[in-house]
């Protein structure tokens, strides 16, 4: 289990965060492949984002063997109706906002992702209302020394979010939290 630790101010991540923030809104501003329909670009003022909290980086997670009722090999279900193939990799145990959490690692079959790299989706008690309806995504990036990172600072809607022509990966029930998550992206307006 991972405790959550206070952890100091750090300006240098702070700045990081901010600095990839910049990077992405530049991206969906300017990219030929941008979600961002064509009409909104030249409106596109950047994207909305719960102030950075330090407190949601969770370093030196291990990865479980991922052990539950659900079989290893699914298809994940994607919101135009169609399933991507996928494996549970693994699970991260961690402590947050007093309580005990879990959320399953996937990998998709056939898919180039960088190694090192685990999808994770979720869903928490922010969900539908200041996030997206079919939760965030998160990148966990493996250190090292063989344990990883959940930056919930750098959670990020779906490019179905701003775009209907895009199908995204639905989060899986096992993998919604009943504390609010306010770190990462949020809506703008309402719009879940």
């Amino acid at each position: 289990m991972h405790d959550k630790t206070p952890v100091m101010p750090d300006p240098a991540y702070r700045e990081a965060v901010e600095r990839k923030r910049a990077e992405d809104d530049e991206y969906l501003r300017t990219a030929k492949d941008s979600p961002l329909l064509p009409e909104a670009r030249a409106a596109f003022a950047g994207l909305p984002y719960f102030p950075v909290d330090e407190g949601w980086r969770l370093a030196g997670l291990v990865l479980q063997p991922y052990e539950g009722e659900a079989p290893v090999h699914f298809g994940m279900a994607a919101t135009k109706g169609e399933d991507r193939p996928a494996v549970r990799a693994g699970t991260f145990r961690f402590e947050a906002r007093g309580a005990e959490h879990r959320l399953v690692a996937y990998r998709f079959l056939g898919d180039d992702e960088p190694e090192g790299s685990l999808f994770v989706p979720f869903m928490d008690a922010t969900t539908g209302t200041d996030t997206y309806g079919v939760g965030r995504y998160l990148d966990a990036a493996a250190a090292g020394d063989g344990t990883w990172t959940l930056d919930f600072n750098l959670a990020y809607h779906p490019s179905c979010a701003y775009n209907p022509r895009y199908s995204c990966p639905i989060t899986p029930a096992e993998n919604r939290l009943t504390v609010r998550v306010e770190a990462g992206e949020r809506l703008a307006g309402g719009h879940a």
